[in-house]
This record gives structure tokens, sequence and C-alpha cells, in this order.
């Protein structure tokens, strides 16, 4: 049992991943005998993946039709976005109000870690898993002296909808000449100032542009 739970929750990790990076396309059917043999995997612990998956959002699961990516569009990632910036300036405000070394020195190494990736893969030009993670982390480090268990489950969930529409942001041309490691900066800058103002119209600003430059994609309804 332990065995089938662990390869489940290696599956899902996989799937999750192909889906953020665009492997697995927004609203393609999801065929367990196609996906076994490319995963290489049994059945049961896939559908147990896909099961999980279709909790959080990532997958569709509809009765006696099986699984199919979750679509993408122009509504919902408004929505997502909106509510992210509700939840995460408040989150950042309570952060920096209960600022102290331990949070800037752990905030600070979350950004060293993320500039030392490209944010690119440099040879097929989409995002960078490596980066994507350091990225993740250095957004978690913020929020992390906000004291509120409850605020950052709702932080995780939203930001785990936010990372399939961010892979669109990257690919597009308009990106290219987005400065995304100078918006880490300045609003590294501001949180450690702890300056809230600053901070949280900073932040802001980073998810407005991404989910501005998102909708431009014609594959947005």
């Amino acid at each position: 049992m332990n065995e089938k739970r662990t390869m489940a929750s290696m599956l899902e990790e996989q799937v999750r991943r192909d889906i953020i990076n665009g492997q697995l396309k927004p609203g393609s059917k999801m065929r367990l005998k196609e996906l076994s043999a490319h995963y290489d995997a049994g059945v049961i612990p896939l559908r147990e993946a896909l099961s999980r998956l279709a909790t959080t959002g990532f997958v569709s699961a509809i009765d006696q039709k099986g699984f199919s990516v979750q679509r993408v569009s122009a509504p919902e990632l408004r929505d997502i976005t909106l509510t992210r910036l509700h939840i995460e300036c408040k989150a950042l405000e309570l952060s920096i109000l209960n600022a102290d070394i331990d949070w800037e020195s752990q905030l600070i190494a979350a950004h060293h870690r993320m500039e030392r990736y490209d944010m690119r893969n440099p040879e097929t030009r989409q995002l960078n898993p490596t980066w994507e993670e350091a990225h993740e982390a250095f957004h978690a480090a913020l929020l992390a002296n906000c004291y509120s268990p409850w605020l950052l489950r709702f932080v995780t969930t939203l930001c785990d909808q936010t990372l399939r529409y961010r892979a669109l942001a990257v690919e597009s041309p308009v990106s290219q000449a987005r400065d995304v490691a100078q918006e880490h900066r300045q609003l590294l800058q501001a949180a450690l100032e702890r300056n809230i103002e600053q901070a949280t119209s900073l932040l802001t600003g980073h998810y407005l542009k991404t989910m501005e430059i998102v909708l431009e994609n014609e594959t947005l309804a």
C-alpha cells in the first residue's frame, strides 16, 4: 500500500509538472493507457494521481468519461489573480509587521538562490523548473512571517492554479522584454525596508503584469 501511494505521489508531481509546462495541453483528454505507457506506470496509481490532481484543479474528472486537463480561461485567470492579491497583500503586510532578523535572512537567501538560475531553459525557452521552484520559495519566504497558517494555505492553493498560466506568460513574445529579476529585486528591497505600502504595490504590479501578458494569448477564451 505504501509503495502504491509513493508511486501515485510521484506520478502526481510528474503529471502536474507536465500540465504546468504545457506538455499536456489544456482541455486535452487524458487516456489512461496512453499515459500509462508514457510514464511507464500502472493504471491504478496513475488513476489515483489524476484523481488527486482533480481535487486541486489541474485535472477535470467526469463520471464515465474519464479525465482531461483542466481548461484555462480569461475569467478564471482574472478571478485567481485578484483573489490571490487580496490574500497575499494581507499576508505580506503581516509578514513585514512581524519582521525580524531571521525572516530577513531567509528572505535574502531565497532571493539569492532564485537569482542563480535562468527563468527560461536556454534550449527550449520554456519555463525552467529549477527557477520556478526557487521562485515559489522566494514568494513563500516573503509571506512566511505572517503567522497565519490559514492565509498560507489559501496562498498555496491559488499559487498552484496560477502556475498553469505562468508558463503561457513566459512563452509570450511580450514577456521577453520584461525584467522579472528587477521586479523581484525591488520587491525584496521594499520588504527589507519594511515599507508595506511600497511592497504591496510592487507585488500587485508584479502579478497584474503577468496576468495582462497571459490575457494576450489567443488560446484564452
